[in-house]
Order: structure tokens, then sequence, then C-alpha cells
């Protein structure tokens, strides 16, 4: 049976006995799993590394690392653009997963040639002069980090999509199975993130980071391997030349263009094309005008019949009201930045504390501080079903909602957990100085003279930020997602990345005026000034956090108050509005129901 808008990697039509289904998802789940072995390491150890072998000193290398990782995040939207537009989702992610390979290759050569990193010194040591990472090797440090943070974006980008792609949503058993998909995507994420925390981890801190590079360089080129070997199987999207983001552009742009033409006094006069002719022969969306947000309407406004060729001075009506949703998101958008600027600083910060603490787990095996984050993963694979298959029926009997909470109740909740654990962390932190004190041990070097408190203290701020991780992401997944019109569901997850990608970076700009402000106020030289942790006032900047996001709670709760979630999607008030379309409308609610479903982590 051929499958309709997809084909093989040869270009030949689809077909559903030959291509796609459960194996090949399968093989991409499997490549996942080593492709999140190989680099979420880096998301929490990569500081140490930064501190200890190219002796950056601790707010630095926290920078460097958010600055990374936000990177990461921010080229997911480039990548999906490309993906979708020019060179398709499968080219995509194996383009990706090869890039990333070569930035990791590139990582290990410095790590293990003593000629292409800075001799060996114990920054911790106040008498020490440690010689920091700078010319050639310093550009081949940020060089392999940065091809890493690409490669990871396009796997991000392209992956969950393109396994998508190996299921017909028309077919009511093969829709079930995607949905299945996104699941085991999730769980794909966690069995690779506690390998790379644990065994990887592991070996950077105990054998050699050049055996951890090592050891993620074989790891992602068996990641590379998988992709390749589904290859001749897989489904692959026939691309439309057209990227949901670019159309969404183009109304900005046509609006800001026409700014000063008069809008018509019936919205009718705005551009749209002919729904008899078109809708029959291509895939395409209709969407009735809002009076709402009414300036982006000038995008819409015939001219003359030059402009019908330029998309850039005129767009449909559908393309208009596609943007003025995305608008209506940007205050939810903003307010779930902060929640990653919190996360930041569990992969920088927190770590470093990890490391000036007593890490015996038996009286032969320390723990590596950067394995602490596999407990509250641990914890979510169990809370994750039980949340969903004992809480959410035991809630949606009081509130008679689908999902228990509504998808922004759920975001608050996660909000509110952010703040709790960073307020957590500046108790722990204050609990951890006062020990430093009372033994004497203010100057005491990292590892070396560990302070006689458990390790395991931090668990605290990771656990509650774990739920509220379960709690504020997923439910801003579901949330972008179940609102957006069928036009831009495909870009709807570039919200979630986004916002990720400014809340890293907006945690370096953070660090940095924090420093600048506190510069002349404190011996240190800054709350996070220095390598000793004893002497600066990391405690005081996790309560700031803590303020930082009970604000934005307050804000956010000032904008999801007044947000109206559309009660039906706006596919049915087309149905009303053209009746003759009506079956389509419905299969149409249908696709989304599956596509709603795919996501529920």
């Amino acid at each position: 049976m051929i499958i309709e808008g997809k084909v093989d990697w040869k270009g030949r039509p689809a077909r559903k006995d030959k291509h796609g289904g459960s194996i090949t998802s399968v093989l991409l789940l499997a490549g996942f799993v080593f492709e999140n072995m190989a680099t979420m390491a880096l998301a929490v150890n990569l500081v140490t590394y930064f501190i200890g072998v190219m002796h950056f000193n601790l707010a630095d290398s926290a920078n460097h690392l958010t600055n990374f990782m936000g990177t990461g995040y921010i080229l997911c939207i480039f990548v999906a653009t490309l993906a979708d537009t020019y060179i398709g989702r499968a080219n995509a992610l194996l383009i990706s997963a090869s890039i990333e390979f070569v930035g990791i290759a590139l990582l290990t050569a410095q790590a293990h040639f003593p000629s292409l990193k800075p001799p060996i010194c114990n920054i911790f040591n106040p008498n020490a002069n440690c010689q920091q990472v700078k010319g050639a090797n310093s550009s081949l440090l940020f060089i392999s980090l940065y091809l890493i943070a690409a490669g990871a974006a396009g796997i991000k980008s392209s992956l969950p999509s393109h396994g998508a792609d190996q299921f017909d949503e028309k077919d009511p058993k093969e829709a079930d199975k995607m949905s299945s998909f996104f699941n085991f995507l999730l769980l794909a994420l966690c069995l690779g993130g506690s390998v790379s925390l644990t065994l990887v981890v592991w070996v950077q801190d105990n054998k050699g980071w050049d055996w951890g590079f090592g050891l993620s360089t074989v790891a992602m080129f068996l990641s590379i391997v998988i992709f390749v070997a589904g290859l001749p199987m897989y489904r692959i999207h026939v691309i439309k030349g057209s990227s949901p983001i670019v159309e969404i552009i183009q109304v900005y742009v046509a609006a800001f263009r026409n700014r000063n033409l008069r809008l018509p006094e019936n919205p009718v006069d705005l551009f749209e094309i002919d729904r008899d002719k078109e809708a029959a022969t291509i895939d395409t969306e209709f969407l009735p005008h809002r009076d709402v947000l009414r300036f982006l309407d000038k995008a819409a406004i015939q001219q003359d019949q030059q402009n019908m060729s330029n998309p850039w001075k005129l767009c449909r009506v559908t393309q208009v009201e596609n943007a003025k949703f995305i608008l209506t998101l940007v205050p939810i958008f903003c307010c779930s930045i902060i929640m990653t600027l919190c996360l930041a600083q569990l992969q920088t910060f927190t770590i470093q504390q990890g490391l000036t603490m007593d890490t015996t787990l038996t009286k032969s095996f320390n723990i590596p501080p950067a394995t602490i984050p596999i407990l509250p993963i641990v914890f979510l694979i169990i809370l994750i079903p039980v949340y969903d298959r004992l809480l959410v029926p035991l809630i949606r009997r009081f509130t008679s909602h689908p999902t228990g909470i509504t998808h922004l109740q759920r975001v608050g909740v996660g909000l509110v957990l952010s703040a709790i654990s960073m307020a957590t962390a500046g108790l722990v932190e204050i609990k951890r100085k006062r020990i430093a004190r009372e033994n004497n041990m203010v100057n005491a070097i990292p590892i070396l003279q560990p302070l006689p408190m458990s390790v395991f203290w931090i668990t605290f701020q990771f656990f509650i930020f774990g739920i509220a991780d379960m709690f504020t992401y997923v439910g801003l997944l579901e949330f972008f997602y179940s609102q957006a019109p069928k036009g831009v569901k495909s870009m709807s997850t570039c919200f979630l990345w986004s916002s990720m990608a400014l809340g890293y970076f907006l945690s370096t700009i953070l660090v940095k005026v924090v420093n600048l402000i506190t510069k002349k106020h404190t011996r240190s030289g800054g709350w996070l000034a220095g390598n000793n942790l004893n002497k600066n006032h990391l405690n005081l900047f996790y309560f700031l956090l803590a303020g930082l996001s009970i604000c934005n709670f307050l804000v956010y709760l000032f904008f999801s108050s007044r947000y109206k979630y559309r009660p039906q999607s706006l596919e049915l008030q087309v149905e009303d509005h053209d009746h003759d379309h009506g079956k389509e409308m419905k299969k149409v609610k249908e696709d989304n129901s599956h596509e709603l479903k795919s996501i529920h982590f």
C-alpha cells in the first residue's frame, strides 16, 4: 500500500509493508539512547573539566556551559526550519549526528594530547599559578563544543518528527503506535542519560577525561551506525519547500511593510486563497478571521496583482491568524524562561558544591557529584506513570478535566516548585558553609579535603526540581501543542527549546551582573567570584533566584488567569463557518486528537 506524502531513501513512494513502522522507530530510539549516553554527561560535568583541566575560574566555567547549552537549544529552531524547508528530516538527522561525532572526537583528542591543553595544575591550590587555555588550543576547545551543540540541536529538532513520520496517523493502529513512540522517546532519554550520568561520568572522573570523552565518541559512532542502518526502511517526509516559521515571519514583515495602509471595514476583503479550488488539490488549512491584534491584518491587504506573488508583502488570512496565535503565547513563553535559569545553576554551581562534600558511598566507592542527577531521573521514571495512572484519574474526579488539571495549572505548579528548589539549595549551602567554618576547612581543597557533610544533601534540590520538570516542561509542551492551529503544530516544540535557550543565556548574563554589582560589597570580590565556594555567597545567589522565581510566578499567574483556552479547535469554527467542509474538519479533529495524545508523557 502506497503511503501518501512519504517516500523511501531513493525518492520512490513509500510502501506500508516495506517502510516505516515499529522496526524503524526502534532503531531511531536505540540511536537516541546512544546519543544521550554520549552527551548528557557534558551537561553536568563539563564545568569540572573547564576548571580542573582548562583552568577557567568558577564563574567563567559556569557561563561557558550555559552558553554551550543555550546555543544548542536555540539552534533547534534553525535546524527545524532547514529540515522542513530544504534538506528533509532524515538528512538533517544524519548530518547532525555526524557533526556531533566530529565535535566529540575533537574534544577527545584535546583531552588526550598534552600539547593541546594547559599544563597539569591544581587550580584550587591558592599558591598554584595555573595557566588558562588560550590561543589555538582555546579555539579548538570551543570549536569542538559548538560542533557538539549544533549536532545535538539537529537531533533534538529532527528525530522526534522523523520518528513520527514512520507512522500513518490516519491509520488508528499506527496512530496508537506513534503515541507509544513518544512515550518511549522519553524512556530512551532517561536510559541514555542514566548510563551517561553513571558510567561515563565515573570514567571521566576516575580514568581520565580522554577515556570518558572517548567512551562518548564510541557511543556517538554507534548512534550514527544505527541511524544509517534504518535508512533503506525509513518513510521520509516529502519536503514542501515552505516552513511554518518562515510563513510566520512573512506575516510580521508584510504587516510592517503595509503599516501605512488602511484596513478594510469588512474582513472578507482580506486576502485568502480560493477554498473550493485549492482545498481539493493540496493539504491546505483555512482559519477564520478573529477581531484581535488587527495590526497584523495589514499583512493580508490586497493592493495590486503584482503583490499577489510576493509572500513578503501579501499573506493569507490563515497565515495571519497563525501569527496572531504566536503573539498570544509570548507572555506564557517569557514566564518559562526563569525556570531554565534555575536549572542552569543545578548543572553548574550545585555540581561544584558536591565536589567540596563527602562523596563516599561505601568504604571503597565514591559517587561523582555529577552523577547525583541520576537520582531524580530514576525518581521521574517511577513518578511519571504514577502521576499519569493514579493521580490524574483521582484529580479528574474533582475537576472533571481530562488531564486532571489544565496545562497552565500544571505549569504553575512547576514554577512554584522551582522556587522551592532554589530556596532549598540556599539553605543547604548555608549548612555547608557553616560546617566548613566549624571544622576550620574554609580553605580546604575540593575533592582532596572533603567536608564532613554527605553529598546527598544536594539531592533535595534535585528531587524538587525534578518534580518541577515533570509539571512545567511537559505541561508547556502539551499546552503549546494543544493550542496551536494545525499549520503551526510542527513548530510548537520550538517554543520550549527557545525558552530553555534564553534561560541559559540569561544565566550567563545574571552571573556577570551579580558579580559586577556585589564586587565592592564583598571580601571575595563578588557573590560568585573566585574558585573557593566557602568564601563566596552562593547561598545569597540561590535566594535571589528563589525571589525571582516567586516574582515570575506572580507575573505568570496574572497572564495565565487571563488566557482563554480554545474550548473547541479552530477547525471546528471553520466547520461552522463553512458546513460544506464538515467531513474534512471532522477528520482534522480526529487527527489532532491523535497528535495531542502522542505527546502525553
